[in-house]
This record gives structure tokens, C-alpha cells and sequence, in this order.
């Protein structure tokens, strides 16, 4: 886990690549990279890359980067893991590669001299970067399949740059477009982050996740899609229309995420887990013990004082599945006190304003106090199982409102009637459920929006929120988001990833996690166990997401159904300051804490 940066000048007229900037990009990420930097311009001056790593795999310098292919000519930047490296680079080797380090860089430039571009879909892992071709006289970005790590890219005057995060491209104080984005405040409203490819930005955008491009003389091509979410559910629900008996559907299941964890666990330092008492991360740490059953499994669950003694407080359970796994556990206790003195902390770390990821803030800043460099986290198991209470709630209503939401202009009258009825009771978003309520993308919408659509206006100027509003689109792209998928559940399902998963809970695990210098990996978040996954979901087994405990291990599966779900809560709402907790009144606390987010962040 790295952080690059890089500066691309090959337009007509471009200046030469100024390293003082390029160095200035780079080092304004010293965390996510404290173990080394460095930095390399080509000859002619054209381009030039730069990195700060986190040594992970591969420690010695024979890891370092930014990294030259003596044979080709080509230079890489590259952030992130390829966890199947090793068997890349067999397949290389029997074609007659040789190697001179034991990294998976090495491996990313050997395989793109092999196949080019087409190495992407190979590729199982979390990656960002970006590869200079002297030969073409082009760079090649790429970003992985999922989005798990960042890309950004600006574009001007001739000269592209691009790095991990938005803050690094500003710091470096090159000409940039800094004209406010109107869709990305329009959208951190909604959503309660800056939905992809926006930043706060007009002239900084985000390379699409499963997407790489090219730069070239023409400055940054289109990009070019070699991973697509909505066409590869569809396909996975196609290829699972034959039913599946009972006891090989769990069977499957299990195989595949003991593939995928096994996976996540390759590394030259020790990995631990975090652990709460869910059944994603208890999977995880269950499967990883098993993985590794010679080595001590660490794992690490966090505790507030405001829920001691309460449902919601995690640690007992977790420390009990601990033991019943024979792990080496730690359970480290989180107070308001120590959310006030690393408030501060939270909001210059946020590379993008979000109103979640303090609960990651702090547990990975526990877990590089504790001596760790990686960990694995059961992000992404709700997403990819249906374990949100919406995706029972939204079939009831789409069986109640289908028919009176679909006559024209009834759900508007009744929200128009309704809004001031129910923000008086905390409740705007109530006041659009006939309006929304009737179709799989807007009722996902009303689940998961922070603010509905129509409330944007009152939040911005309101010439500018309909410019912003017009220019995300949200409606139209949630509908692309499911367009040829049947299954209203995959339907639910593709739109947690893309929209949720994606824009909130990966760019979050992000920026927090390495805020500390720690590599988070995320093995429920895979391209190979996805595949896998809506397969055995379109499979005619409509089984319930608490089965994955029982497909992993009997024993943990009767602990946690002797709890009941409560999810990962924090009390951000107990702990934000009291003139926000004042101004939420009877409603979302969310919404006072999103404003006041976006007002403190440092890219704001």
C-alpha cells in the first residue's frame, strides 16, 4: 500500500515536468507511504512519477519504486496489492521472464510487457497506477475492478497529473481548475460523500473504478471499461438460474471465501483482523485462522464507553469468538474525550468530505498502535449478501406503492403536502415515499439518501442546485446501475456496490487506514468471490445472510444467533459538538454533522 503521484506533459506546448511539484504531490503523502519515497523524470522531461511506500510485500529495495523495466523501457507507480502475484508469475516465467525482486510491481511490469492492457483482467487485487511505455510515447492508469483504491486525475493546458488523493495533486500548486463542482455538493448532500468520478473539483476527477486510460500527446483518453459491475451480476445471475441443492450451495460458498481469504492474507508481515461481533468479520478471522493455522491470528475490536453494559457494545461477543477460534485478541476502549482530541485529526485526514469512517479512523489508528501493518476488515458482506434490513423492507413496498407511485404527479402533490408535516416530526424523507417508494432504484434511494433530491435546493443556492442536480443525474445512473439485471435483490445488490460500497465505505476504509500507515485489504470486496457469490445467490436459494457463519463454522454460527444484528454503530451523535447535536433537533444528527464536515474539509 503506497501513495503515488505523477505529472504527464506530453501536449503541445506543455511545460517540462517540474520535480520540486512532483515532490511536493508525493510528500504531501508521507502516511500512506512512511518506509521510502522516491522519485523519477524521464530524460526528455516529459513525465515524471513519484511514490511513498508502505512495504509490505517484498521489504528489501529491491521493492522500491517508482520501478524501471531495464527490457522495455517502461517505469510504474503503483499503489496497492495483487494478491495473485505469484501465479502471474509462474505463467511469466514458463514464457521466459526472469525476475530480479520477489514484488508484485515487478510482476505488474513483466505481465504488461507480455499482454498490455489486457493483464487487467488477470489481475485479483487492489490496485492503482500508472505505467510510462517509452515505446508508445503513453502512460497507461489504471484503477481496480472494484474501486477499493483511489485514482485522481487533473487535466490542463497539455499536462496530466494524477495521484492517490485530491490533497496531493493540490499541494503540488500546479495549474489546476479549482472552480467548485456543483453535481459534488449536490451529491455529498444526498449521499453523505461525493459520488464518483466528482471531487469538489470541477477540474479533479476520479478515474472510474474497473476502468484504465491512456495519456498521450492527445492528452487523457477516454476511459476504456475492462470490468463492468452491472453487466458481470447480470452475468452471474444468468450463469446461477439452475438451482442449487441445499448442502453444495453452503459447500461452494464456504470454498469460496476461504479462497478469496487465503488470498488477502499474502504478505511479508504479520496480517491481523478486525473483529466485531458480525458475522462478516467473524467469517473472516475464522477463515483466516484456519488458513494459517501455524501462526497467531491478531485480531482487534473496538469499545465505547457509552455502550458498556449495552446491546450495542460488541467487545463481549467478539473476545468470545476470539477464544472459540484461538486467536490473540485485543479489545481497545474508545471514549468522547478521545473523539474531541482527534477530531482535528479525523477531518484533515479526509481527503473528500464523508459523514462516515470515524468508527475506521479509530480502530485503524488502535491497530498500527498495536505494531500492525495490515489488516483484513469484513467491509463489503452486507453489500454483497443482503444483510440491510431495506432489502426485506423495500420488496414490501414495492408490492404496496408500484401502482399509485406510477400515476403522474401524485407522489410529487403528496410530498409537497406532507414535507412540512414531516420535518416538524425529524422526518423529511418520509414525505417522499409515495413518490419514491414504487420502483427498485428511487426506493433505494429513499433508504439510503441522507437528503432527498428535493431538499438539495434548500442546502445550496438553488440555481446551482438544479445545475448540480441536472449534471449528476442521479436517477438515470441508478438506472443504468441495474439496467439488464431481473433479480430486484441483485438489483439492491449492484446499486450497495456502486453507490454505496464504492463512493462511502472503500473511500473511506481508505483514506482512514492509511492516515495511520496501515494497509486495510478487504476480502468480501473481490472481483473472483463476487462472481462467485451471485452465481449461488441467483441460484433459487433464497438463504439469509446469517447461513455464511453457518457454511464457515457451526460453532461461531450459534454464538452470534444467540445476539441479534446490531450492526457497526458508534455514538458519533452522543459525541459531536453540542451546537450540532442542538441544531439536529428530533432529526438525523447525520445532517447537521454532513454540513458541518464539508464546511471543515480541508479540500472544502
Amino acid at each position: 500500500m503506497c501513495g503515488i503521484a505523477g505529472i504527464i506533459a506530453l501536449g503541445n506546448g506543455a511545460p517540462r515536468v517540474d520535480a520540486t511539484e512532483l515532490d511536493r504531490m508525493r510528500d504531501a503523502m508521507i502516511p500512506r507511504g512512511p518506509d521510502g519515497c522516491g522519485s523519477w523524470v524521464s530524460a526528455d522531461g516529459v513525465v515524471g512519477l513519484g511514490h511513498r511506500r508502505l512495504a509490505i510485500i517484498d521489504l528489501s529495495e529491491g521493492g522500491a519504486q517508482p520501478m524501471h523495466d531495464a527490457e522495455t523501457g517502461c517505469t510504474i507507480a503503483f499503489n496497492g496489492e495483487i494478491y495473485n502475484f505469484q501465479e502471474i508469475r509462474r505463467d511469466l516465467e514458463a514464457r521466459g521472464h526472469r525476475f530480479r525482486s520477489t514484488s508484485d510491481t515487478e510482476v505488474l511490469l513483466r505481465a504488461y510487457a507480455a499482454f498490455g492492457e489486457d493483464m487487467l483482467p488477470r489481475l485479483r487485487g487492489m490496485f492503482a497506477f500508472c505505467i510510462w511505455d517509452p515505446r508508445k510515447r503513453k502512460a497507461l492508469l489504471a484503477r481496480d475492478p472494484l474501486g477499493i483504491k483511489p485514482l485522481y486525475v487533473a487535466e490542463h493546458s497539455g499536462t496530466v497529473r494524477f495521484a492517490s488523493q485530491v490533497k496531493a495533486i493540490l499541494a503540488g500548486g500546479g495549474p489546476v481548475d479549482r472552480t467548485r463542482d456543483l453535481a459534488a455538493r449536490a451529491g455529498f448532500f444526498i449521499w453523505g460523500n461525493i459520488p464518483e468520478p466528482h471531487t469538489l473539483y470541477r477540474g479533479i476527477r476520479m478515474l472510474p473504478a474497473g476502468t484504465c486510460a491512456w495519456v498521450g500527446d492527445r492528452g487523457l483518453e477516454r476511459p476504456h471499461v475492462y470490468f463492468d459491475l452491472t453487466e458481470e451480476v447480470a452475468a452471474g445471475e444468468a450463469a446461477g438460474a439452475r438451482p442449487i441443492e441445499r448442502g453444495r450451495w453452503l459447500e461452494e460458498l464456504r470454498a469460496a471465501l476461504a479462497r478469496s481469504v487465503a488470498a488477502h492474507l499474502i504478505a511479508d508481515v504479520p496480517v491481523g483482523v478486525f473483529l466485531s461481533a458480525g458475522i462478516d468479520s467473524t467469517t473472516i478471522a475464522a477463515l483466516a485462522r484456519e488458513a494459517r493455522p501455524d501462526e497467531s491470528t491478531r485480531t482487534l475490536t473496538l469499545a465505547y464507553t457509552e455502550f458498556k453494559g449495552k446491546l450495542l457494545d460488541e467487545s463481549p461477543l467478539a473476545e468470545e469468538v476470539a477464544r472459540l477460534i484461538g486467536a490473540d485478541h485485543r479489545t481497545v476502549a474508545i471514549t468522547g474525550a478521545d473523539f474531541e482530541g482527534e477530531l482535528a485529526s479525523v477531518l484533515h485526514a479526509m481527503d473528500q468530505p464523508t459523514v462516515d469512517a470515524v468508527n475506521t479512523y479509530f480502530v485503524t489508528k488502535a491497530a498500527r498502535e498495536a505494531g500492525l501493518k495490515v489488516v483484513l476488515s469484513g467491509v463489503g458482506g452486507d453489500e454483497l449478501f443482503g444483510g440491510y434490513a431495506y432489502y426485506r423492507r423495500i420488496p414490501q413496498m414495492l408490492r404496496w406503492l408500484k401502482l399509485p407511485g406510477a400515476v403522474p404527479g401524485l407522489g410529487a402533490g403528496m410530498r409537497m403536502l406532507g414535507a412540512p408535516i414531516a420535518e416538524r416530526l425529524g422526518q423529511a424523507k418520509a414525505a417522499s415515499l409515495l413518490e419514491y417508494g414504487g420502483a427498485v432504484p428511487t426506493a433505494y434511494l429513499l433508504n439510503r439518501a441522507l437528503h432527498m433530491p428535493w431538499e438539495v435546493s434548500r442546502l445550496m443556492d438553488p440555481t446551482e442546485a438544479r445545475q448540480g442536480l441536472a449534471e449528476l443525474d442521479t436517477a438515470g445512473r441508478m438506472q443504468a446501475t441495474i439496467a439488464g439485471i431481473q433479480d430486484p435483490q441483485l438489483q439492491l445488490c449492484a446499486l450497495d456496490l456502486v453507490w454505496y460500497m464504492r463512493n462511502q465505505l472503500l473511500r473511506d476504509s481508505d483514506w482512514a487506514s492509511m492516515a495511520h500507515s496501515l494497509e486495510l485489504r478487504t476480502p468480501l470486496v473481490d472481483a473472483w468471490l463476487l462472481r462467485d457469490v451471485i452465481r449461488l445467490r441467483a441460484g433459487g436459494m433464497q438463504i439469509a445472510k446469517s447461513e455464511v457463519s453457518r457454511a464457515v463454522d457451526p460453532r461461531i454460527h450459534a454464538l452470534l444467533a444467540s445476539r441479534p444484528k446490531t450492526g457497526f454503530y458508534i455514538p458519533v451523535g452522543q459525541w459531536m459538538p453540542k451546537e450540532l447535536r442542538d441544531a439536529a433537533g428530533r432529526g438525523n444528527p447525520y445532517r447537521q454533522w454532513a454540513r458541518f464536515v464539508l464546511e471543515k474539509s480541508p479540500t472544502a
